[in-house]
Order: C-alpha cells, then sequence, then structure tokens
C-alpha cells in the first residue's frame, strides 16, 4: 500500500528552528497563549476529527507497460451531514474501487460523485446514514480571511497513520505555484504545519475548527505545505455535485504575469497580461493572438495581471467563457491597440482509455490535445504507447515510450479500439509466428520495428 501525497525534497531542520525561534520570540508558547493552544487542539479533535476519514482507493496503473492493481491511501473530511466528502483528484484517480474508514472504525465503500483533475479535487459520497442519524461534518471558513501568521493545523493519515493533527502558521496566504504546472486556477495556502506523505486530501482547519483548505501538496523534509483554499474547494465541490464534472473552455493562450520575478521578465505597460504562447490550431491562433502581446480586456472587462497572483482569476475568467459562443477581446502590439475575436472550445477530457497488452508487454494510450500536447502536433488522431515493461518484449524489440502507432500488422490505427481487436486477433492466431511489423513515429521519424513476442515473460 503507497501514500499519494507529492513530495519536493529539501532540508527541514532549517525551517523547524526558524519555525521554533519565532514562536519563542512572540511570546506564543508560554504561558496562557500555550493553554490557549491547548484549548485550540482539543476544539480541533472534538469538532473535526469525527469528520475525517481515511481514504483507500483500489487503483489501476499502466505506467509500467502492464495494467496492475494496487492500494494506496489518502485522507478525506466530510463536509455535510449526509455524508457528502472532498479528497484530492490524485488521490482516486484511476480508482477502481475506494474505501473510508470513518472515525467510528467502520470501513465503507462510497461512490465517487467527480473528480477534477486541474485542481486536484474530488467529490465523494458515503453511503446514506441510517433512518435518524447524520454523519459528523466540517464547515467552511471564509478563506479570503486568511493571514499570514495565523495558526492552523492540518488533519490527516500520514503513512496510513489513521487522524493526526499537526500544528503550525499560514507562512504565505496567496501562494502561487503554477509557473510550470497545471495547478494555475487558485492560489495556494502555503503552512509550516506538517503535511506527510497520506495527508492530501485532509483539511486545513483554522482556530474555530473551520476548514480553511485542503491539504495536497507536501515538501519533504522542509515543514512546508499547500493546500487548497475553501473558496476554491466550495465553487468546484458544488459543480461536481451538479454535473459530475467541471467543464471549462479552451483558448489556446499561455499568460504570464507583467512583472514576474519567478523569470526575471517586466512589461512596462499599466494594463492587462502578458501572453507568452499561443497553441497551433487552438481558437486563439486562429483569432491571429500572438506570443508577445499584451491582454488588456476580456468582453470589455479590464484584465489585470500585474503579478502572478493575479494569474489564477484571469484562468478562471478564460475559462468561465461560454463555449462555442464568440468573445471579444482587447489586445496591445506594440504600440497598436487592435481587437480580436475568439470563439472558446470546451476543453477536451484530459484522460483517455488505456488498454493492456500484456503479451507483448506494453500499455497504449490515446493521444490527447491537452494531456499529450507533443504528440498531438505530430499527430491529431491516433494511439501512443504509455509504458513499456522491463524486461519485456517491446522494450526488447526496439518499441519505446511515447512512440505513436501508425500501422499494426499493416492495419492503420487511430483509436484503442482498433488496437484492441487486432492485437485479439493476432494473440489469438496460434497459427502465425510470433512477430508483428510496427510502423511508428518517434520525434516525428517515421520507423518501421518488428516486435518478437515469442517469450512470455509472464510465465517466466
Amino acid at each position: 500500500m503507497r501514500d499519494r501525497t507529492p513530495l519536493i525534497s529539501l532540508s527541514r531542520l532549517a525551517v523547524f528552528i526558524l519555525s521554533v525561534l519565532r514562536l519563542c520570540c512572540a511570546g506564543q508558547i508560554f504561558g496562557q497563549e500555550q493553554a490557549d493552544l491547548r484549548q485550540m487542539i482539543n476544539r480541533a479533535k472534538s469538532d473535526v476529527f469525527p469528520a475525517l476519514i481515511f481514504v483507500k482507493p483500489i487503483v489501476e496503473d499502466y505506467g509500467s507497460g502492464e495494467k496492475k492493481q494496487q492500494e494506496v491511501f489518502g485522507s478525506g473530511v466530510v463536509v455535510s451531514s449526509d455524508g457528502y466528502a472532498v479528497t484530492n483528484w490524485h488521490v482516486v484517480d484511476k480508482a477502481v474501487t475506494i474505501n473510508c474508514v470513518l472515525h467510528d472504525k467502520r470501513q465503507v465503500e462510497v461512490e465517487l460523485i467527480g473528480s477534477d483533475r486541474d485542481t486536484d479535487l474530488a467529490l465523494l459520497k458515503l453511503p446514506d446514514p441510517a433512518p435518524g442519524q447524520t454523519y459528523p461534518c466540517a464547515g467552511f471558513a471564509d478563506s479570503s480571511h486568511v493571514q499570514e501568521g495565523d495558526f492552523v493545523m492540518a488533519l490527516g493519515s500520514p503513512f496510513g497513520f489513521q487522524r493526526s493533527i499537526s500544528l503550525g502558521i499560514v507562512s504565505n496566504a496567496q501562494r502561487y505555484i503554477g509557473f510550470e504546472s497545471e495547478h494555475k486556477y487558485n492560489t495556494w495556502i502555503q503552512t509550516d504545519a506538517a503535511i506527510n506523505p497520506g495527508n492530501s486530501g485532509g483539511p486545513l482547519i483554522d482556530t474555530e475548527g473551520r476548514i480553511v483548505g485542503v491539504n495536497t501538496l507536501g515538501v519533504s523534509g522542509s515543514g512546508l505545505g499547500f493546500s487548497i483554499p475553501a473558496s476554491m474547494v466550495q465553487t468546484v465541490m458544488t459543480q461536481l455535485k451538479q454535473d459530475g464534472q467541471v467543464v471549462r473552455a479552451y483558448t489556446g493562450l499561455r499568460l504570464q504575469a507583467l512583472k514576474d520575478f519567478h523569470s526575471n521578465t517586466f512589461v512596462d505597460v499599466a494594463l492587462g497580461v502578458l501572453i507568452t504562447g499561443v497553441e497551433e490550431n487552438s481558437p486563439a491562433a486562429e483569432a491571429g493572438i500572438r506570443a508577445g502581446d499584451i491582454l488588456q480586456r476580456i468582453d470589455g472587462q479590464v484584465v489585470e495581471g500585474t503579478y502572478a497572483e493575479m494569474l489564477p482569476a484571469i484562468w478562471c475568467r478564460l475559462a468561465d467563457l461560454r463555449i462555442g459562443t464568440p468573445v471579444s477581446l482587447e489586445l496591445q502590439r506594440g504600440s497598436e491597440t487592435f481587437q480580436a475575436t475568439i470563439t472558446p472550445e470546451e476543453k477536451g477530457q484530459l484522460e483517455g482509455d488505456d488498454l493492456d497488452c500484456r503479451r507483448w508487454n506494453m500499455t497504449v494510450k490515446e493521444i490527447n490535445k491537452y494531456r499529450t500536447p507533443r504528440l498531438y502536433y505530430l499527430q491529431k488522431k491516433g494511439v501512443y504507447i504509455q509504458g513499456v515493461k522491463r524486461p519485456g518484449n517491446a522494450v526488447s524489440s526496439g518499441l519505446n515510450r511515447r512512440d505513436i502507432i501508425v500501422k499494426i500488422d499493416g492495419m492503420p490505427v487511430e483509436t484503442i479500439d482498433q488496437v484492441g481487436k487486432i492485437y485479439e486477433r493476432i494473440i489469438a492466431d496460434e497459427q502465425r509466428e510470433k512477430k508483428v511489423m510496427f510502423e511508428v513515429l518517434r520525434s516525428g521519424l517515421r520507423k518501421w520495428i518488428v516486435l518478437d513476442y515469442r517469450r512470455d515473460y509472464d510465465e517466466e
């Protein structure tokens, strides 16, 4: 069994010492203040611990070149008396079944109502409570009031140990970490309350026992952790409960703050946000928008993107545009201002189906415009090798991860279903030589590779 809390490796000792010194200098751990802390922790234990759940999904994984099932673990919190609970998307991604351990030690199977990869959130539904009974639940705080220095507590199941609590402060109330990641629709609450493997999906609570965020990222060995603010959690939870998914508009724009200290890029304009890239064949590209343009207004409304912390609001505005309806953008290019009209598309499914070609010791997946843009650039519709087992027939024959499959045994393939039918036909044919010709695209170059599958690595 393994956890699903993302980790980054850093030294923890220096941060811990600084935290202790800060608390000591502030006089927060002595006398009456120490008693107040005990009361605060006791209140959290009595109010929120009963709403904490230990999440234990059985997930399927295809990345190693074969389908595997394993139990992982994380945390969650019940947020309604009828049994709705929130956790992280990465905790339940590719889950076949999801079990949860409740405060009274009961283990129950729960339903996945919906999940959202872009915000790393998921909504679960516990079995209906018995007649006349309700589930213990925790309430949300207004996360817009969170400030640096506020005391907070992280609750969860670190390393699979049920019901743990760690105390810390808010280090930064609006940390932006979306520079090179998908986490661009919200800023994050940064805390030094310990968030360890297994804490993912658990609540970050304030001194009143209210949820200010959902713990998601831990920085291994540093004492740094990041939580999704309660305001975003509530917004996504409402959409998942209503529709089972979060539908977002796609424009193809890539954005950067005008004053970006992360990359030392500074644009001397008073208004807007810098467009750093435009994806090919996107609505923005079709409208003639280019990298280097300054986006100043969306449908007549001013865009404020001076600093990185302002970017999530812009991303949300673009995501909320009406799909299929033209919208006017005002942009600046050099010293000239111009108008462009784009028609947003619906952001496509982030994950397609997986197929395990077990005898060939490889797994395949369909190319996706949003998840595999580089492969999509080479071939708009098709299938690629997701993983190869080592040792195995595919890798021994020279096939690699991310090879785009053009033909198998002389038959063109564009979908998972086509690959599956060809695979079943070939494996079922006991008379043929156990070799098959693959035509693939690798970094734009066409290659022909003979897959020899005479060895059965499963039997060996």
